[in-house]
C-alpha cells in the first residue's frame, strides 16, 4: 500500500520516469507501471483452502440441535473423529452458541442514547426548601441504559407539566 502511494507520488508530483522510480525503490519496471495504471492500491486476497471440519460440521450440528451441551468428546465418538481434539473442540464449542437456549441472567446492552429509565423517588427525610420551608418533594432520577450516568432533578410537584419540564 505504501509503495503504491509513493509510485504514484513519484510519477504525478515529481515528474520521475518509470524506470527512475523502479531503480530507486528497487522494484520491477513492470510493477511501477500497473501502480501508475491503476487507480486504487492492489489488493491480496487468499484463496480459501477449507478446513478438515466442513466435511463433519453438518453431523455435528445435527447432534447439537437435538442435545446442545453434549461434551465434545461425545460428539467425537458419535461422528467418528479421528484426528486432533483441539480443533473440535474449538468449533463445537464455536456452533454450541446457535443451539444453547438464551441465558435468562445474561447483561443486555445498549447502544448509546438508546435507553434512559426515568423514575420518581420519594425521599423520606425532611428537605430545606428555602426561606425556612422544609418538605418531602419528588425527585426525578434518569439514568442512561448505555453510559449508567445518572441524573436526579427534584421538581415541585408530581404534575404532568413537572414531570415533563424535568425530563
Amino acid at each position: 500500500m505504501e509503495d503504491w502511494a509513493e509510485i504514484r507520488r513519484l510519477h504525478r508530483a515529481e515528474q520521475m520516469p518509470i524506470r527512475a522510480i523502479a531503480r530507486k525503490l528497487g522494484i520491477s519496471r513492470t510493477t511501477v507501471r500497473r501502480a501508475v495504471a491503476s487507480d486504487r492500491p492492489p489488493e491480496y486476497e487468499r484463496a480459501l483452502k477449507g478446513s478438515i471440519m466442513d466435511a463433519v460440521e453438518p453431523r455435528i450440528r445435527e447432534l447439537l440441535e437435538v442435545w446442545p451441551d453434549m461434551p465434545a468428546t461425545v460428539v467425537a465418538e458419535r461422528i467418528g473423529w479421528q484426528r486432533g481434539m483441539t480443533v473440535l473442540r474449538d468449533r463445537v464449542r464455536e456452533l454450541r452458541l446457535d443451539y444453547l437456549p438464551a441465558d435468562p441472567a445474561s447483561r443486555t446492552g445498549y447502544e448509546p442514547g438508546e435507553l434512559v429509565q426515568c423514575d420518581l423517588w420519594f425521599p423520606s427525610a425532611e428537605i430545606p426548601l428555602g426561606f425556612g420551608q422544609t418538605g418531602c418533594p419528588p425527585v426525578l432520577v434518569v439514568v442512561s441504559g448505555y453510559s449508567r450516568w445518572i441524573m436526579a432533578r427534584m421538581l415541585p410537584s408530581k404534575t404532568a407539566a413537572d414531570l415533563i419540564a424535568g425530563h
